[in-house]
């Protein structure tokens, strides 16, 4: 993905996005490093562009959907930004722009909601009209109509898996610099669950995932079964950095000081 090998689709049909939303998944990480590194994390398509085919990095949502978008788009997609909120603790939601989704309509299949960004989510696009489940290595996933939000506004849509609500998707075009002000949240204020830990984590081959959160390694395999083990230097933290997920730093993240 993005400078590494993928062939290139024959059209922006629904094959060819499963196809590039799993490869992307597998191969560029979510990850939180800048916040931990004292980087500015810049929303332009540039600076996106720069950092995750340039640099060999990843990033979080607004960077990873916001670049995959752009490829969609130059692949023939009709692509359009969402914003979202996360759900939290007690099911409170999140800030407004908390999240970004994709809608991205193809030749042939209709309207998918992709999310390249989530961390662990559903390894394919899920269809954006349909009301029932939708079974996925990563879960069972439904997307249903939310009821009025506190100020009685009604017409988003949540995200469900495995019946839990993840996210509730506004359905209206968003463009990139709309989702500045969250992005300065999560990496500036203390309530950000992105300032707790440096976070790196991506899909495996097999389907299962590979994470460093601070020191601790976890391997889960696709059946669920999980192998952690805490790195005592600085050297095995950054050998992980490359081998698991082909980031070369030269220093250590550390938490960021409030």
């Amino acid at each position: 993905m993005y400078g590494r090998t993928v062939d290139h689709p024959a059209g922006p049909t629904s094959e060819s996005l499963r196809a590039l939303h799993l490869r992307h998944l597998r191969t560029v990480p979510f990850e939180n490093l800048s916040v931990h590194l004292g980087e500015e994390i810049v929303l332009e398509e540039k600076r996106l562009l720069d950092k995750v085919v340039g640099a060999g990095r990843g990033g979080f949502c607004y960077e990873l959907n916001g670049l995959f978008g752009a490829l969609l788009a130059a692949l023939g997609y009709e692509v359009t930004l969402l914003a979202a909120r996360v759900y939290g603790d007690g099911g409170r939601l999140g800030i407004p722009y908390d999240h970004m989704a994709l809608l991205v309509r193809t030749v042939d299949g209709g309207d998918r909601l992709a999310d390249v960004g989530f961390g662990a989510h559903s390894h394919g696009p899920l269809a954006f009209g349909e009301r029932g489940e939708q079974e996925d290595p990563g879960g069972t996933f439904r997307v249903v109509e939310a009821g009025p939000d506190a100020a009685g506004v009604s017409g988003d849509l949540d995200v469900l898996r495995d019946g839990r609500p993840v996210y509730r998707v506004e359905p209206r075009p968003r463009v990139l610099d709309d989702f500045v002000s969250g992005a300065w949240w999560h990496s500036t204020s203390s309530r950000s669950h992105f300032l707790q830990s440096p976070v790196c984590s991506r899909l495996t081959e097999d389907g299962g995932r590979v994470t460093l959160s601070g020191r601790r390694l976890t391997t889960t395999a696709a059946d669920g079964a999980r192998e952690e083990r805490e790195l005592d230097t600085d050297e095995e933290v950054l050998a992980s950095y490359r081998d698991h997920f082909g980031i070369d730093l030269d220093r250590v993240p550390t938490v960021s000081r409030l």
